[in-house]
């Protein structure tokens, strides 16, 4: 009878025993796998902007991403370099008109046109034109502004098409890929035989990724572009003003 309960004993402390270390290590895994997630998620966490654009444009495939790539760097090129130019064209009008009229009162025509030669920007290039041709005629002198403006427009709004082009090229190459990552997940799904969330999940991110990158380009070059179009209507409007008060001066000096 010793014997027996001994050895109930001794099977109890090993069930007991062993209970406990099976719930010692599964609470171990599941603190190992709660700090697995954990760092995981501080991983994620820490991933920059930048990392996360990075890795965001690597999944989008580097087909298409490439090409909407290169279109934000040459639409970029070309608004810079528009920017420059026309912030290098910009001039004080009222400052120059003020001195080209002392300059016609004081020492004619010549004086005038040294004024102009001596300033920067498509206002002073107008004004020289007019200045030129203003010892034939007031008409021939208002021709040559007007000829001339024109070739001054047409110089500010050089390359500027390409950045619209751009703008509109960007999400269609957006789309296209969008949908060419829809027909690969059919074509899984098709080759599969069978609806698998697995199979579509990676076209359609593809897919998606591609579009919104399309229109991340086009919003930012749309920002450019209408910041330059808006500097060349206000240079615009800048030599049409300065033009008519040329004419006025002139006629008053030929008087």
């Amino acid at each position: 009878m010793k014997r027996l309960f001994s050895i109930l004993a001794i099977v109890f402390l090993m069930a007991f025993g062993t209970a406990n270390a099976t719930t010692s290590a599964a609470t171990i895994a599941t603190t190992i796998a709660t700090t697995q997630d954990a760092a995981a998620d501080d991983v994620a966490e820490e991933l920059t902007f930048h990392q996360e654009l990075k890795k965001r444009f690597i999944e989008g495939g580097p087909g298409f991403m490439g090409i909407v790539l290169l279109c934000l760097i040459l639409g970029l090129a070309i608004a810079i370099e528009r920017i420059i130019f026309l912030n290098l064209s910009s001039t004080n009008t009222k400052k120059l008109t003020q001195n080209v009229e002392d300059a016609l009162q004081s020492g004619g025509i010549e004086a005038a046109k040294e004024v102009c030669r001596n300033t920067k920007g498509p206002v002073a290039s107008i004004f020289y034109q007019g200045l030129d041709r203003a010892d034939d005629s007031l008409e021939s002198a208002e021709k040559a502004v007007v000829a001339y403006g024109g070739v001054q427009m047409g110089q500010l709004e050089k390359n500027v098409s390409w950045i619209s082009l751009f703008i509109a090229l960007a999400p269609m190459l957006g789309f296209m890929g969008t949908v060419i990552g829809m027909i690969q997940a059919f074509d899984k799904i098709q080759s599969a035989g069978g609806m698998d969330a697995t199979l579509v999940a990676g076209g359609i991110k593809v897919a998606l990724l591609t579009t919104v990158f399309g229109l991340i380009v086009a919003i930012i070059l749309q920002v450019f572009y209408n910041y330059i179009v808006a500097k060349i209507d206000s240079i615009v409007n800048d030599m049409e003003d300065s033009s008519i008060t040329l004419m006025d001066m002139l006629s008053k000096y030929k008087k």
